[in-house]
């Protein structure tokens, strides 16, 4: 069976979730043809709920994904599952191609393909992952406080972290694990807020009935625990821009790989916009969502430019 001639639209944007969804929203509702094409792998997909969204706090993930494809395809937009395997720029257009050979040509690309949290090697962290192992304070810290959490050491953000998880909870543990011992001054900050630091590696998760009860160290002690908070390393999914030129780069405070982006989005690739954790791995479902918007607009100016260019020389 010979595969559907290939169309142009105005705009593909690359991942569904809440950056994707709200660029093609804007792009839909001024007219342009836009279409999102979702390869189904969000990053919050293993939480319950999602916080710190003015007017949708609590909300299920895969309930605000729904009623965002909604309301993209009301205006109409696109909105389909795929998982696009090449990218390339021909002529000025984008040559979209997914894993079932189909393809689409673009005047602009939009990729919004979020990042891979990459855990630490600890046996049982990935399967406790969004729930009592946890990451942001701003996304579960509120569900967690006053419990008994522990903070895995594993980077110089990781006394960070504690100072902002010991804002809710009085008892917090700092795991020494392979992380930087604290200087004198870090040391003292930590007795002077009561935050107790228990020197050894991690070497496993103690769960009893589908519950975190703490870990063991690798010398067999147990630490008992109720939350495990963790500080993973942010991994853009850039693989496909990479295709176009655009490497990731470290972040600044060292704890991953993004795609750099002006203000607006724009990368150093004419056409080509990035939003949401590709770029900005500490954006949550909100900002990802207002980053969206935002491109949206320019992408729908730039295009407008276009076609006004377009215009003045005539058929």
């Amino acid at each position: 069976m010979s595969l559907p001639a290939e169309r142009l639209v105005d705009v593909c944007v690359i991942g569904g979730g809440p950056a994707g969804l709200s660029a093609a929203l804007v792009l839909a509702r001024s007219r342009r043809s836009v279409l999102v094409i979702d390869a189904g792998e969000p990053r919050n997909a293993p939480a319950v709920a999602m916080h710190a969204f003015l007017s949708r706090d609590g909300m299920a993930p895969a309930e605000f994904l729904r009623l965002g494809r909604a309301e993209v395809v009301g205006y109409g937009g696109e909105v389909e599952s795929g998982q696009v395997v090449d990218v390339e720029r021909t002529e000025g257009r984008f040559r979209v191609v997914r894993a079932d050979g189909r393809a689409v040509r673009a005047r602009r690309l939009v990729v919004t393909t979020g990042l891979v949290d990459e855990l630490p090697g600890v046996p049982g962290l990935a399967e406790r992952w969004g729930r009592d192992v946890v990451h942001c304070p701003y996304c579960h810290g509120w569900e967690v406080r006053d419990r008994l959490i522990g903070v895995l050491n594993t980077s110089p953000m990781s006394l960070h972290q504690a100072g902002l998880f010991r804002q809710l909870s009085e008892r917090i543990v700092l795991l020494a694990h392979d992380g930087p011992s604290p200087d004198a001054d870090q040391a003292a900050q930590l007795a002077a807020r009561d935050v107790e630091v228990v020197e050894g590696r991690v070497a496993a998760l103690e769960i009893e009935q589908d519950v975190l009860t703490g870990v063991r160290l690798e010398d067999g002690r147990a630490v008992t625990l109720e939350v495990l908070a963790v500080a993973p390393r942010f991994v853009g999914r850039s693989a496909l821009l990479e295709e176009l030129g655009l490497d990731p780069v470290e972040l600044p405070s060292a704890t991953g790989l993004h795609v750099p982006s002006d203000p607006t989005g724009a990368t150093s690739v004419p056409g080509v916009w990035v939003a949401g954790n590709v770029t900005d791995p500490s954006a949550q479902v909100i900002t990802a969502a207002a980053q969206g918007n935002r491109v949206g607009a320019v992408v729908n100016a730039d295009l407008v430019t276009e076609d006004l260019a377009l215009a003045r020389v005539g058929p």
